[in-house]
């Protein structure tokens, strides 16, 4: 079975930003059960010089949505470190992403599965091709920082299983 690049980059994202989703939704859920400000858990990290979940939102957008953009085109870097959310502008955030990923042109992407894009940070470049950057930068990126969250919100008591992580499996023959 050859698997195209966007069947591996979108189809992950298709499982796993609706999982988000739906922690994100549990944990709303249980914060308003124990009576306590849901917007606590934007600032919550897993010790002090970790980032908060508010980050780890923000970067799990970056390495899905944005991710796809600097696929196409070719420019890439961090994310914006200047966006303030509460904890449902991160919600509405990461919907944005999924809607946008559901959206994205499978075809366009798997033609520039070989073409270059180049991650800057500050004055460093690293040159990429499309497929080695999603599958070597952007998704192990993604996958840290959605598990990162998931993380914070179980810390937090949360009841969260590792089926709220994987989400919908993909199944079939």
């Amino acid at each position: 079975m050859n698997l195209t690049l966007s069947e591996t980059v979108i189809g992950t994202y298709k499982q796993l930003i609706p999982a988000v989703l739906g922690y994100l939704e549990k944990g709303r859920a249980h914060y308003e059960a124990a009576g306590l400000d849901i917007n606590d858990a934007v600032g919550v990290s897993l010790i002090e010089d970790m980032q908060p979940l508010h980050f780890q939102m923000v970067s799990v957008v970056h390495h899905s949505q944005n991710a796809i953009n600097s696929a196409m085109s070719g420019d890439a870097g961090i994310p914006d470190f200047s966006l303030a959310f509460d904890y449902q502008g991160l919600v509405e955030h990461v919907e944005g992403a999924l809607a946008a990923i559901e959206s994205a042109d499978l075809a366009a992407l798997d033609a520039r599965a070989q073409a270059p894009v180049t991650f800057r940070l500050r004055d460093r470049e690293m040159p990429f091709t499309v497929s080695n950057y999603l599958l070597s930068f952007s998704l192990p990126n993604f996958y840290f920082h959605a598990t990162t969250g998931y993380d914070l919100l179980r810390m937090k008591g949360v009841k969260l299983s590792k089926f709220d992580f994987l989400g919908a499996l993909r199944m079939g023959h």
